[in-house]
C-alpha cells in the first residue's frame, strides 16, 4: 500500500529543514531572519528603516542580522507571570513592614 504525500507534508518537512539550517547560522539574510523570527519580510524592512531592530548593511543595500542580536531583540519587553508579580508584591510588603 502506498501512502499519499500531500503538499502540507512537504511544506512541513521544508519548515523543519529550514529551521535546522537557520539555527546553525550566525548571520542571517532578511529572508532567513523573517523565517527565524516568524515575521514578514516587509515588517522587517519597516523595522530596519526606522532603526528599531539591530542590523547590518555592509554595502548599503543588502541587510543582514546577527542571530544572537535578533534573539535579544525578540526577548525584549518580557511580560512577568502572575506568580512572579505576586511574589514581588509579597516581598515588597515584607520589606515595607506592612
Amino acid at each position: 500500500m502506498t501512502s499519499i504525500i500531500t503538499l502540507a507534508d512537504v511544506n512541513a518537512k521544508i519548515d523543519i529543514l529550514t529551521n535546522a539550517v537557520l539555527t546553525n547560522k550566525q548571520t542571517l539574510s532578511i529572508d532567513e531572519a523573517a523565517i527565524y523570527a516568524g515575521l514578514s519580510v516587509s515588517y522587517l524592512y519597516k523595522l530596519t528603516s526606522t532603526q528599531q531592530i539591530p542590523h547590518f548593511k555592509p554595502r548599503g543595500k543588502m541587510i543582514y542580522f546577527d542571530r544572537s542580536e535578533l534573539d535579544e531583540w525578540l526577548r525584549q519587553n518580557r511580560v512577568k507571570t502572575t506568580t512572579e508579580i505576586d511574589t514581588e508584591a509579597a516581598n515588597h510588603v515584607v520589606k515595607a513592614g506592612v
